[in-house]
């Protein structure tokens, strides 16, 4: 059995609106484990990104508990959560935020800065990084001279050059065609496979659906199914199959 990553327990996340409250998660009960290739779809509005910020120590619950890699969230000062991801999560966003006044390869190397890496080690990490995503030729370049794809291959090194133990991707492909979005995805899956980091992405795109090994749908909040998917990526069962009916 692979060692458990995500745990959420009775996840509840309100928001004030107005004189009431939203709720926009209800009742999560989810375990993620280490090396899954997993996604949370489900219409604009289901809770997805909710959901992310909050495995990603970005927000936190309401009620309930999220236990990441042995951290519960909800108990986290503000520094313990910056260390959390700046050590062990990678953040993939359909914005790629790369710094416009830096080179490729500085703002793949600012997630090292973070970690006070020194020189050499981040050279050498950074480099390879760009390998991964086959972007070594590009490391001196700014990003207004890239593609949209090659931005994203950007944002995907600088997510995982310090080799997190999870990577969250929230709506990934986004705003790129068909051709880039199959080659970013195909990019993660081999990272994933070679690095056995866990992959977790929020999204509504079915030619990311096809990639993934677990479809998590949430529906106004909830949990609606879970399922498993084995072989070449076809539904064959359901996985927690108890939280449909819970839920």
């Amino acid at each position: 059995m692979q060692d458990k990553i995500i745990v959420t327990e009775n996840l509840v996340k309100r928001y004030p609106v107005g004189d009431g409250q939203f709720t926009a998660l209800s009742n999560i009960n989810l375990t993620f484990e280490k090396g899954e290739f997993s996604g949370v779809i489900g219409p604009s509005g289901s809770g997805k990104t909710t959901l992310l910020n909050i495995i990603g120590s970005l927000d936190s619950p309401t009620e309930g508990v999220v236990n990441v890699m042995g951290h519960n969230i909800s108990t986290l000062t503000h520094k313990e959560a910056a260390q959390l991801r700046n050590m062990h999560i990678g953040f993939i966003f359909q914005v790629y935020n790369l710094l416009p006044v830096y080179t490729v390869f500085e703002n793949v190397e600012f997630a090292l800065i973070l970690q006070k890496r020194n020189a050499t080690e981040r050279k050498k990490e950074v480099m390879q990084a760009l390998e991964w995503v086959g972007l070594e030729n590009m490391a001196n370049k700014k990003p207004s001279k890239l593609s949209g794809g090659e931005g994203q291959r950007v944002a995907i090194a600088r997510a995982m050059v310090k080799r997190p133990q999870l990577v969250l991707a929230d709506e990934p492909t986004a705003n790129l065609d068909a051709k880039n979005a199959h080659s970013i995805l195909q990019t993660m899956k081999k990272l994933n496979q070679e690095l056995n980091t866990t992959f977790l992405f929020s999204t509504h795109d079915q030619k990311v659906m096809e990639y993934l090994n677990r479809l998590i749908t949430l529906e106004d909040g909830k949990v609606a199914s879970d399922i498993l998917k084995v072989g070449n990526g076809s539904p064959t069962e359901e996985k927690n199959a108890q939280i449909k009916t819970a839920q």
